[in-house]
């Protein structure tokens, strides 16, 4: 799969709040680094923050522009709820290494009526 493919494929895994298979996504050294919050090493631990966030808030992913450039795919999206973000993806061999992840948390929060850390 091209970088691109694989971060559609984490579009739809992700909508689907499928966890287990946004783990098989991830290099097993992969680093998933969402500014708002302290970065996430390894691929279990990624799958179970993505367990933990699908448990705590329905999300939607809706994908506004997908830019390829090498290994590195920019994802810009926005939710139903009206939130907006950029996401960057290192791919390398069919598997993301590398998540960067730009949107404002405490908006997040707030839309989703969760308590504010």
């Amino acid at each position: 799969m091209s970088p691109r493919q694989v971060v559609e494929l984490w579009i739809e895994r992700f909508n689907a709040g499928d966890a287990a298979g946004l783990g098989e996504l991830y290099h097993d050294d992969a680093v998933n680094h969402q500014v708002t919050q302290n970065p996430v090493e390894g691929r279990a631990a990624i799958q179970a923050m993505f367990e933990r966030e699908f448990a705590a808030a329905e999300m939607v992913c809706i994908p506004e522009a997908i830019h390829e450039a090498g290994d590195v795919v920019a994802l810009e999206w926005r939710d139903p709820l009206g939130l907006r973000g950029r996401g960057f993806f290192t791919v390398n061999d069919g598997q993301i290494s590398f998540q960067r992840g730009y949107w404002d948390k405490l908006s997040f929060l707030k839309m989703h009526g969760l308590p504010i850390e």
